[in-house]
């Protein structure tokens, strides 16, 4: 048995061909206990897998946002969000798409860089439009954000260099236009 930690950066399985995208839904509730189980709970039971979730309170400390990434049969979504619609402290759950919505992520990432590696890695992070958010005489922290596709080839580029760590959060999303999200 190995001692070493899956992360992030390890090669993932193939996607199950039945499962086509990911679905973006935002979710108003109640800043109250127990309900982000309630939620999953629903999608437990109809078979969906959550990929990303952020939650924050809103500018109005009752009420708490969900941002939840969830993968499944996409027939079943209607239902879902119906349900979640239906729960106790729950005051809107939403569908998002990049055509109704700006998504947005980020990500850490941790390198172990010597002076000899530091130009070209900081390039890939100056293209990205990403920052240092920690310098070290052995590794950096960079900080990059943007839509998924962007984020996915930054940490590609940079796998070359020996990533030690990643984090990275799940999409936040904001409908556009005066639309309540």
């Amino acid at each position: 048995m190995s001692d070493r930690i899956p992360s992030t950066t390890d090669k993932k399985p193939a996607p199950l061909a039945d499962i086509i995208n990911i679905h973006t839904l935002s979710v108003m509730v109640n800043n109250q206990p127990g309900v982000l189980g309630r939620i999953c709970a629903v999608f437990s039971r109809r078979g969906f897998n959550i990929e990303s979730l952020v939650v924050s309170q809103t500018r109005d400390p009752r009420f708490s946002r969900m941002t939840i990434g969830i993968s499944g049969h996409p027939e079943g979504l209607h239902q879902i969000i119906m349900q979640v619609n239906k729960l106790i402290d729950v005051i809107h759950c939403i569908e998002h798409t990049d055509r109704d919505a700006v998504s947005k992520e980020m990500v850490l990432i941790k390198i172990a860089a010597g002076a000899g590696e530091r130009t070209e890695i900081l390039q890939i992070i100056e293209h990205y439009n990403g920052k240092t958010v920690d310098l070290q005489e052995d590794s950096l922290i960079a900080l990059i954000s943007g839509n998924t596709d962007k984020l996915d080839a930054a940490v590609r580029l940079l796998t070359k260099f020996d990533i030690v760590e990643t984090v990275r959060t799940g999409k936040v999303v904001m409908a556009r236009g005066l639309t309540e999200t």
